[in-house]
């Protein structure tokens, strides 16, 4: 397999090139980077700009005091993992790995296998009224895909409780939202529910651009459909699969945070708070512990680890001699 290209270039050299050839290329595509500003400013005051407050994940921060509050060094690490917020901590972590693993073996693939379908389907007309249902979600916030989702499980009102006493596989309503057990599978349905369809046209992308001689060889040769997409369709789109698992990788330890906030009740919270739940309460809410420190440590812990994820997993593509992100 061929591999992105890396330029044979000095890294200076190409800098320096680039800084040479941007105001000829903002003269000319002046418009597009007026687009971009809006971009920039949000890019650089949610995400760079905050990196300088990492640093309070080292001290005893008070509001009172700002950036000047006093350090304590390693403390607040030492306490998520050993000390008085070790139990939610882990916990947290144990519920983010579960859902995160659970997420790469089984909504991983479901982009794929819906663009393989879509590849093959024959009906031109269903595929664009397909597309566009699975598309409509990506269009909408998290709080209001999730509270269609929570509405579609309420126990007096919901479609589905009406759907099942209809047809008769329960007598009586279920309260969805409040049994534990079912708690990661309605946030799971959510998730396929927003992502699937946006992530399954980059693979349909993909497909499209496959020889179409290929498959018309195969079947000539009296291959079969499945046949054709294994040894066809799947190895076309290995390298992009590749690459797009080792971003997956990075978010390891990051789950949905606004879709298990807006999902989590006192009863499913020992199967639902993730890392992302945890920093925030304990960071902005009264939760027994209340520590902004704590919260930038759980932060960094989790960046930190999903960076050593990607890492790997590109030093393991690379030797595998699959495309690779550097």
């Amino acid at each position: 397999m061929t591999r992105i290209n890396i330029h044979k270039t000095p890294i200076s050299a190409r800098i320096k090139n680039y800084f040479q050839r941007l105001p000829r290329g903002i003269k000319k595509y002046w418009m597009i980077y007026l687009m971009l500003i809006p971009f920039m400013l949000h890019l650089f005051f949610f995400s760079f700009r905050p990196i300088g407050f990492l640093s309070m994940a080292w001290m005893r921060f008070s509001p009172f005091l700002g950036m000047d509050s006093p350090w304590i060094g390693w403390d607040n690490f030492n306490s998520l993992l050993f000390g008085r917020a070790s139990t939610m901590f882990l916990r947290a972590l144990r519920n983010t790995l579960i859902l995160s693993v659970y997420d790469l073996i089984f909504i991983f693939p479901i982009p794929i296998i819906i663009a393989i379908m879509f590849h093959e389907t024959k009906l031109g007309k269903f595929r664009t009224i397909s597309q566009s249902i699975l598309l409509l979600p990506n269009f909408f916030s998290t709080v209001i895909v999730t509270g269609i989702a929570i509405a579609f499980m309420r126990p007096t009102t919901g479609i589905i409780n009406q759907v099942l006493m209809r047809i008769g596989l329960i007598d009586s309503p279920i309260n969805f939202l409040i049994q534990a057990q079912y708690s990661r599978f309605i946030y799971f349905f959510i998730i396929v529910w927003m992502s699937a369809g946006a992530a399954s046209l980059i693979y349909l992308g993909s497909l499209m651009s496959i020889d179409k001689e290929l498959y018309e060889s195969a079947s000539l040769d009296g291959a079969s459909r499945l046949r054709r997409i294994w040894s066809i369709s799947l190895p076309g789109i290995k390298s992009l699969i590749s690459v797009l698992f080792i971003l997956r990788l990075g978010g390891i330890l990051s789950a949905n945070t606004e879709a298990v906030m807006l999902l989590m009740r006192p009863l499913t919270q020992e199967r639902l708070d993730v890392l992302g739940s945890y920093a925030l309460r304990i960071g902005l809410m009264a939760e027994g512990i209340q520590d902004l420190s704590l919260a930038a440590a759980a932060n960094i812990l989790t960046n930190v680890v999903g960076m050593i994820f990607v890492i790997s997993a590109n030093i393991i593509s690379k030797k595998m001699g699959q495309n690779t992100l550097f």
